[in-house]
Formats: structure tokens, C-alpha cells, sequence
């Protein structure tokens, strides 16, 4: 997750939402990637889909079989979507997202008994590390835009 955390880092650097993730299979990292969107100008660009990317192109197949993948903030329903897809085996979270979050927040797409797969999913390893980093994230965002906290 210290890793995730230095990738986080990285993506408030060029102006995007810190949130970072690593992918790890059996004991290596095959990804370590942040947040791109507004870099790249991409709205699919999060620190989760471009791991799997990484991780799938490392790994040589599309299936993340034996793979943990660590993130900075609960993924959203389109990179929940890509994990289970992707057949992820566990995902730990640093911090929950209580307006977007899709692994057990705001739903539950990991753990859905309806889905071809779920993920084992645990929270709070470096949580208030990641919380502090995003709380001042978006506190920089609104002193620049004008308003207070």
C-alpha cells in the first residue's frame, strides 16, 4: 500500500484525484499506476483500469488469477466492473468512498452474488494516510477556486 500511496502522490502532482494502485501476483508487482484522467484526458483513465492493463500485459493473459491488487480510495462502479472481470483474487482498499465507492459503500459490485466472479475485499491498511492525502487534495483545489473549506 506504500506503493499505491507514492503513486497517489504522483497523480496530485500533474493535477489529478490522488488514488493509486499496485498489483501484486504471487508475491511480485506486475502494476503500479495512478490516476491519468485529466493528464490524458481520458475519462477511463484510473489508477485501476490502467493496472489491470499493466498486470494483463505482464502477466501475458487476460485474467488476473492469484493477483491482489492494493488502491488508495474504493473503486468506482466502472473499475469495480474491470476487477471483477478481470478475476482479481483480493482487493484491499486504504480508504471507502461514501458517494461513489462500488465495493461495499455506496454497492457492492465485487461481492455481487449475480457476477461470474467476487473478490475477497478488506479495508483500512494506510486509511488515514490516504484520506489525509486526498482532504488536502481537494482542499488545494477549492483555495485555488476561491472558497474556503
Amino acid at each position: 500500500m506504500e506503493l499505491a500511496l507514492e503513486e497517489a502522490q504522483k497523480a496530485a502532482e500533474h493535477g489529478d484525484v490522488p488514488i493509486g494502485c499496485v498489483i501484486v501476483h504471487i508475491g511480485n508487482i506486475v502494476a503500479s499506476t495512478h490516476n491519468r484522467v485529466e493528464k490524458d484526458q481520458d475519462s477511463t483513465a484510473h489508477a485501476e483500469i490502467l493496472a489491470i492493463r499493466e498486470a494483463q500485459k505482464s502477466i501475458g493473459y487476460k485474467h488476473l488469477l492469484d493477483c491482489d491488487m492494493y488502491i488508495t480510495l474504493e473503486p468506482c462502479a466502472m473499475c469495480a466492473g474491470a476487477i471483477v472481470l478481470s478475476r482479481v483474487n483480493r482487493l484491499f482498499i486504504a480508504t471507502a468512498d461514501p458517494k461513489s465507492g462500488a465495493c461495499g459503500s455506496v454497492m457492492d459490485i465485487t461481492n455481487n452474488p449475480e457476477l461470474n466472479h467476487r473478490c475477497e475485499v478488506h479495508y483500512g491498511i494506510y486509511e488515514s494516510e490516504s484520506s489525509e492525502l486526498l482532504k488536502n487534495f481537494f482542499k488545494k483545489i477549492r483555495e485555488r477556486n476561491g472558497r474556503r473549506s
